[in-house]
């Protein structure tokens, strides 16, 4: 059932939960007047969905919304914890439910913690109507949802709240007496505000658990609790990153660390070097796609940048963390700055193309090893040309069948800016 928004042993984050689509905060584009998941809200005709976002973006609060505005028995289920077994009994108590005309809201958090198996087990109770799925994930459901349920839901993507909303519900919070903290007359002045919005990082859970803390620490002087800078940050402790070494984040980041590198834009590549690094990743990760770089997109523009990448990845496993940051920021600035050619990557892949792509001649006779008598009266080695001794003599080196094939081509450096 939804949290009854009135009990004060709650924590604040739940008791401040939106309880209908006017009070929800951002996702304008999901909820905003005359948009396409409010209106299907307003109209009671919400489909199965997979609400896919980062933390504190509003998830639960929309399942929730959905259940309350609909009339309908909200059922929460974690799958970390529930199994086959915890959906039948939903499924079955669903059904004696909509016996009555009463319908049911089976929200299911983390929805791609469950094995295939266990998606497999909604599918029927989804299609059939029983209940209103709706799974929450902070993954890409298309590498984590089986393809047979996305089919029987829709996909609604949440975004980062803005800094302006994290703003409302933190002054919301403050002057809501019944939920929220009005009635013990908490304030924080501009400064505390702008921090405790800028450590959430769009993550309002994270903002109201800080609120939470720093009121119950805050000294209480003629009435008034008064949050400053030190006790948001002593209440936050870290900055909510939103990073996830295993996630799309993961990816999304090298990726805009390595583009950034072979752009020869040396501040980028810094920041999402540091945006990994204080997300938690693997040091030696980071150093591998660095060694990767040197070959693929600096290259023979500048063969030292495959030497500066592998002596960092070298130093950081020597030195470990968190001084590591030394060694790897060394090698993201002499590569970003570095002169760039893929030649490397693109000769390689031109020969590796014609390997699979062409018969495999035998290796010419005058190239082959002659170590017995035998060979050498079938013609191996014969006519072979040492080019230490003979260097301006032409021989063919490849395959008959690809003679005269070029597969390097030297190009232009490409100097950075």
């Amino acid at each position: 059932m939804p949290f009854d928004f009135a009990r004060r042993e709650l924590p604040l984050a739940a008791r401040m939960r939106p309880r209908t689509p006017v009070e929800f905060v951002g996702q304008e584009e999901l909820m905003g007047p005359g948009r396409a998941l409010r209106n299907a809200i307003e109209r009671d005709a919400v489909p199965s969905m997979i609400l896919w976002g980062p933390p504190g973006s509003g998830k639960t609060t929309l399942a929730e919304i959905v259940a309350r505005s609909t009339g309908a028995h909200f059922e929460r289920m974690s799958a970390v914890s529930a199994g086959v077994a915890d959906l039948r009994r939903v499924v079955n108590e669903a059904k004696a439910r909509e016996r009555s005309g009463k319908r049911t809201v089976l929200f299911i958090d983390e929805i791609h913690r469950f094995n295939k198996a266990q998606q497999d087990a909604i599918l029927p109770y989804v299609e059939d109507g029983t209940v209103v799925f709706i799974g929450a994930t902070t993954e890409n459901p298309s590498f984590e949802v089986n393809s047979a349920l996305l089919s029987r839901a829709r996909v609604f993507v949440l975004h980062q709240l803005s800094d302006g909303d994290i703003t409302t519900i933190v002054n919301r919070t403050l002057s809501d007496a019944e939920r929220g903290l009005g009635a013990q007359n908490v304030a924080l002045d501009e400064e505390a505000m702008r921090v405790l919005v800028g450590l959430a990082n769009g993550d309002a859970r994270a903002a109201l658990n800080a609120l939470e803390f720093a009121a119950a620490l805050a000294p209480h002087r003629d009435g008034l609790r008064s949050i400053d800078v030190a006790l948001v940050r002593e209440a936050m402790q870290r900055r909510s990153t939103g990073y996830d070494k295993s996630g799309e984040m993961h990816y999304d980041t090298i990726s805009a660390f390595i583009k950034s590198i072979r752009a020869s834009d040396p501040d980028a590549a810094l920041y999402w070097l540091a945006r990994m690094i204080d997300g938690g990743e693997d040091p030696l990760f980071i150093a591998r796609r660095l060694v990767i770089a040197a070959s693929e997109d600096i290259g023979l523009a500048d063969s030292n940048g495959l030497s500066v990448a592998v002596a960092a990845q070298q130093a950081v496993h020597f030195v470990g963390m968190p001084e590591g940051f030394f060694p790897l920021a060394h090698a993201t600035l002499y590569l970003a700055n570095a002169p760039k050619s893929n030649s490397v990557g693109s000769s390689f892949g031109a020969a590796m193309a014609d390997v699979q792509e062409t018969r495999n001649d035998p290796v010419p006779l005058h190239l082959r090893n002659a170590p017995t008598g035998l060979m050498r009266k079938l013609g191996y080695g014969e006519g072979y040309h040492y080019a230490h001794d003979d260097y301006d003599v032409k021989q063919r080196n490849l395959p008959e069948n690809l003679s005269g094939r070029r597969y390097y081509q030297p190009d232009k450096k490409r100097r950075s800016e």
